[in-house]
């Protein structure tokens, strides 16, 4: 039986992909939960940071799991398999609250596609990173080749995409896609996540948001939330809505 599970240490959701026995393959029914974790989380004021990992130690997340999407027509798998999950992705890209990967064991495929829309990675120290999607005769749909060029050298993105060649943990470091390598990486995300609790949850949200237009995460959509919470902080906003209530011309004052 496949999955997400969920559960919260202090103030950080833990989610974890459950199908072991897949390498943590992702399903239709997998990703369906996930996206409404995430949104969960976003919604959930009491938590502040989510950590993403798989079960067991083998495999973080191997990828979409090939029965789930083998037999689709290209339409179909064009318009639902892979945009379905580009908005999933998308959403746990853009969460305001802090994201941490713990890559317990290979990402592969839309498994290091996934690990790439949090925050910060921890590698263990046997994980291997890869982009195998060619010897299935298909490409990366979920930004393997747009959002890793981001976090990866372009070579690198190339050396796994065009030639099967994997990375593993201490050159995925070297090369600043993770933070570092941890025996045990689940807690030291946990320990990680824990830091960051006694900062603004405000004053992160809108970092990240300022970070993510720098790079052309969601560029768009975060300078028109950020400038749509300095105008509502005024008293232009306050008057202009009191008018509308009061069926009246409004007195703006430019504050």
């Amino acid at each position: 039986m496949s999955g997400v599970g969920f559960h919260v240490v202090d103030e950080t959701a833990v989610l974890t992909l459950q199908n072991e026995a897949k390498l943590n393959a992702l399903t239709s029914e997998m990703l369906e939960v996930l996206e409404q974790r995430v949104r969960d989380v976003e919604r959930d004021g009491s938590i502040r940071a989510l950590v993403l990992t798989g079960a067991g130690k083998k495999a973080f997340c191997c990828g979409a799991d090939i029965s789930a999407w083998g037999t689709l027509s290209p339409a179909e798998f064009a318009r639902h398999w892979v945009r379905g999950g580009h908005r999933i992705f998308d959403r746990l890209a853009r969460i305001g609250k802090p994201t941490i990967a713990a890559i317990n064991g290979h990402a592969f495929g839309g498994g290091l596609e996934l690990a790439s829309c949090c925050d910060l990675r921890l590698v263990a120290p046997r994980a291997t990173l890869a982009l195998p999607e060619a010897k299935v005769g298909i490409v990366p749909g979920w930004s393997g080749t747009q959002r890793l060029t981001r976090l990866f050298p372009e070579g690198a993105v190339k050396e796994m995409a065009l030639f099967g060649r994997r990375i593993n943990a201490e050159r995925a470091v070297t090369l600043g896609y993770a933070v570092e390598v941890a025996d045990d990486v689940l807690s030291r995300a946990l320990e990680i996540a824990a830091e960051q609790q006694g900062l603004s949850p405000r004053a992160t949200e809108i970092a990240k948001q300022m970070i993510h237009a720098a790079v052309d995460e969601d560029k768009h959509a975060a300078v028109e939330a950020l400038g749509s919470a300095a105008v509502a902080a005024s008293a232009d906003r306050d008057e202009g809505v009191a008018a509308f209530m009061d069926k009246r011309n409004p007195n703006f004052s430019g504050i």
